[in-house]
């Protein structure tokens, strides 16, 4: 069936995905990244590699995202991707050690539940110093992640999480990002309020900002902003847009197109209604 679909769905599939990734390569992401700043957000890039790449390749990568992003004076987390670097642990290093040369954070996103152990290995390597990790709440192990992202001190970025937890697929999100936003509050040294869910980020910050802990707000591209985002502004936010760049397998896929036909009627309508980007200003022009 993949085989059959293949010619007719990639061109479209290579087109609609464009909407969802701030470009196909560095230069037009850094391009966004300076209409973010210019509205009054941070920002942060995160490389979608197509899962072929020799890690080496990927780790590349992330060096270019740093130093290009230096270059241009941005206010710049890097979104790394363990998986990604296959779990090579001098990959790692190479990235967090330019990472800390130019004062930039590096956030690990999450991956399904098994991945965390290596995520955990890989920042009890590189010490806390400029490290994250992102950590959702819908799994049952995520209180128990946070707290030992709390032991290694380093940053939380709390997002609902793409991938169910295989033994119960329907925990309740908000009420789980929320146990995970308690946990930390007061203990954590930094956390990523990570949601476009404007109820919930209100009650997040809320807990946070009682507890006395720092806090900043994040938000995907492309997914609206400004709810969400007003929100922040009672508690004196700041906020940051993730910017993925490079091969679109989120949020579709050709894989997931040939499971799931309706699949292509999201692609075409997207593709057709031209979806965009606006950034909402945070600063007076």
């Amino acid at each position: 069936m993949r085989n059959i679909i293949k010619p007719i769905v990639m061109p479209i599939v290579k087109r609609a995905t464009r909407t969802y990734v701030a470009g196909d390569d560095l230069g037009e992401a850094l391009s966004l990244a300076g209409r973010v700043r210019e509205a009054g957000f941070s920002c942060t890039l995160c490389y979608w590699n197509d899962g072929t790449e020799e890690p080496a390749k990927v780790a590349n990568e992330y060096l270019k995202i740093l130093s290009q992003g230096a270059e241009r004076g941005l206010d710049l987390a890097l979104a790394a991707k363990l998986p990604a670097l296959w779990e090579r642990q001098e990959e790692v290093d190479r990235v967090v050690k330019r990472a800390r040369e130019l004062g930039f954070p590096v956030i690990f996103d999450s991956h399904d539940p098994h991945k965390s152990d290596d995520i955990i290995a890989a920042l009890e390597n590189t010490g806390p110093e400029g490290m994250g990790w992102a950590i959702p709440g819908r799994w049952h192990r995520s209180l128990e992640d946070a707290e030992r992202a709390i032991e290694l001190g380093v940053r939380v970025r709390v997002v609902k999480g793409q991938w169910a937890d295989p033994t119960d697929p329907d925990i309740d999100l908000r009420e789980g990002y929320l146990q995970v936003i308690k946990r930390l509050a007061g203990r954590a040294s930094f956390v990523g309020v990570a949601t476009h869910d404007a109820p919930l980020a209100r009650k997040a910050m809320e807990i946070l900002a009682e507890a006395g802990t720092p806090f900043e707000q994040e938000f995907v591209f492309p997914l609206p902003i400004a709810p969400a985002m007003e929100e922040g502004k009672r508690f004196g936010a700041a906020a940051r847009v993730y910017l993925p760049y490079g091969s679109a397998w989120l949020p579709y896929s050709l894989s997931r197109a040939a499971a799931n036909p309706i699949m292509l009627y999201w692609l075409a309508r997207d593709t057709i209604l031209g979806r965009k980007f606006n950034v909402p200003q945070r600063k007076a022009v």
